[in-house]
């Protein structure tokens, strides 16, 4: 696409805009200068698209080049629509995902002619917008032609004999017509615009990039009324209260419809997926994408609030790191603990978690009013110091990294000392405690010395060898080996927020809590309410019965420490090493003996 009017220049941030994203936060003109960079990135990305299709085969459609014309076309006559739809965030997933398919380093099920044909529903898009005429041909998935922002036709008859067909799409002064079908017609499924006062999000259920990885068929809503209420009342506590994340602090202290305002200039999709969980709610947000949230059906307007905000801040940093080095490319070879994940994560998901939950720490101290709003205040201040202070002593870190670390950590400080109330401080203080062991369970294996010598010096009636302290999780000589958890480490976490917020309902999932909480145990529910007692009997049970996965020898140590055992600490700080040393006493030692030796004299931070 030519580029006449617009010489080449570096991308700056101006010392304010740069100041602020360095704190969590960004106003609406920080916005502005994320997207002109943005706007380069995928460009450059689309570019190379082009040049390395160019001998790959085009299938059954035109050759990529006849799209990039369609596309400077379109472009001459609306420049602002054409470059609007160029940054749409499907359309930066497809030019990433089809790069790595033609470099050879992703795979899928579609032909690459149907990934690289995408190009020409692009270009036809472009030329809807711009008002050409014309007449070009584009990929169909599962019956489904895509004009990308626009929507998708139905083309029931392009699924057979193959799941990946073609249609064409002409465009005259009477109509635009894809595979002979109208754009008025049935068949035809425009996406849908969620509207509130000073925002609008295109709900995008038929892109086959919208789900930001692995490209997917499209699955039309049936209505989007829900997601218009849910989105509306979203939107409202936003503007109220502000995303918690304000352009002069970054801890929450700015306007909240300015605040509001940087989150509608910064995203422009949302991606809906099937309701999940009460209380479980499911987002994602890509680099690849700038703009785009992916969210399940959320359980209010409040949640989804939250969601935004979540995902705000992803696409913020992401933005970010496109123009900065925050942290040297280590690859996989170095893991740490996410305390919002269950699985290990490498130093850039790890700082991406931070800057996340900084912004939704910020969000839920707004939302104090409530019980739940919080304990969710108390757990993502917890959380968010606890990775912050693990992530200020990594290996691999720029200077800037460092920088941004360091002011996420100054903003947070003053927040852990803000009241809360001493039931949602108690129940955020319990599920914090439950993740970071349960975690440690999970992921962390013992030197199988350090293993032999403390069943050799419980067999020998000897205090058990001294360890150092265990805060960096992997720092007493363990090895973090991921696995895939039977449950969700949040469990218990979710268990609570049930209690919190809804005591009539939480009454009524007691008697088969796993019926309703997936995971959930009897003996889960006596720890939340306080029957720790009933909890530590019911725990012990299953240890000495043989069943002593790693969220009993957790709860054992949760509900040891809640009656005042000092087996609690030891448990909760070494899980992993007390699981080992008991499976190499052949089950022989009494499981809570067992937490009392191994009991940390430098009292660890659980």
């Amino acid at each position: 696409m030519r580029q006449t009017a617009r010489p080449a220049h570096p991308h700056l941030l101006a010392s304010p805009a740069f100041e602020e994203l360095l704190g969590g936060g960004g106003g609406p003109a920080t916005m502005s200068a994320l997207r002109a960079s943005e706007r380069s990135w995928r460009l450059l990305v689309v570019r190379a698209v082009l040049d390395s299709a160019g001998s790959a085969p085009a299938g059954p459609l035109p050759p990529p080049a006849d799209a990039w014309r369609l596309l400077a076309r379109a472009r001459t006559v609306a420049e602002e629509a054409v470059e609007e739809l160029l940054a749409y965030p499907a359309v930066g997933v497809w030019a990433a995902h089809t790069l790595r398919r033609l470099r050879g380093t992703a795979e899928d099920e579609a032909p690459l002619w149907v990934h690289t044909g995408h190009l020409h529903a692009i270009a036809a898009s472009a030329a809807v917008r711009a008002g050409l005429e014309f007449r070009t041909a584009v990929p169909v998935r599962r019956g489904w032609a895509v004009l990308p922002a626009l929507g998708a036709m139905r083309v029931p008859e392009a699924s057979e004999p193959s799941e990946w067909a073609v249609a064409e799409v002409v465009a005259r002064a009477d109509g635009v017509r894809v595979a002979g079908r109208g754009l008025a017609g049935p068949d035809w499924h425009p996406l849908t615009e969620l509207r509130a006062d000073g925002c609008t999000l295109l709900l995008d259920d038929s892109d086959p990039y919208r789900t930001l990885r692995t490209p997917a068929a499209a699955e039309p809503l049936d209505h989007a009324a829900e997601w218009q209420r849910l989105f509306g009342e979203a939107w409202e506590i936003l503007c109220d209260t502000g995303t918690g994340v304000g352009s002069d602090t970054g801890t929450g202290t700015g306007s909240g419809t300015e605040e509001a305002r940087a989150l509608a200039a910064g995203l422009v999709s949302l991606v809906p997926r099937p309701r999940a969980e009460r209380f479980r709610p499911h987002s994602a947000s890509s680099g690849d994408a700038y703009g785009a949230a992916l969210a399940s059906v959320p359980d209010d307007g409040e949640q989804l609030a939250s969601t935004l905000v979540h995902e705000f801040q992803h696409n913020k940093l992401s933005a970010f790191m496109h123009l900065f080095t925050l942290y040297a490319d280590q690859g996989a070879a170095r893991l740490y603990y996410a305390p919002w994940r269950d699985d290990p994560r490498p130093l850039g998901g790890l700082l991406q978690g931070v800057y996340a939950f900084f912004g939704v720490t910020g969000f839920w101290r707004r939302r104090g009013h409530h019980a739940l709003g919080q304990f969710e205040f108390a757990l993502w201040r917890s959380q968010t110091a606890y990775a912050l202070r693990a992530i200020g002593g990594a290996d691999g870190l720029t200077d800037l990294g460092e920088r941004l670390v360091a002011e996420l950590a100054r903003r947070l400080e003053p927040l852990l000392d803000e009241p809360v109330g001493a039931r949602a401080r108690s129940a955020a203080e319990l599920a914090a405690a439950d993740h970071r062991a349960t975690w440690r369970a999970h992921h962390l294996r013992p030197d199988p010395g350090a293993v032999r010598a403390h069943a050799e010096a419980w067999a020998d009636g000897r205090p058990m060898p001294a360890a150092p302290s265990a805060f960096g999780l992997a720092s007493d000589g363990s090895t973090i080996v991921p696995c895939a958890p039977a449950r969700g480490f949040d469990t218990r976490a979710v268990l609570l927020r049930w209690l919190l917020a809804d005591p009539a309902g939480f009454d009524g999932l007691r008697d088969d809590p796993g019926a309703v909480v997936s995971g959930a145990r009897p003996e889960d529910v006596d720890l939340v309410t306080g029957r720790t007692a009933e909890a530590l009997r019911a725990f012990r049970a299953r240890v000495l019965g043989g069943d002593g996965d790693p969220e009993t020898w957790v709860g054992l140590g949760l509900a040891a420490r809640a009656e005042g055992d000092a087996a609690g600490e030891g448990l909760l700080a070494r899980p992993h090493l007390a699981m080992a040393v008991h499976s190499e006493l052949d089950g022989r030692a009494d499981p809570l003996e067992l937490g009392r030796a191994l009991a940390v004299a430098d009292g660890d931070s659980l």
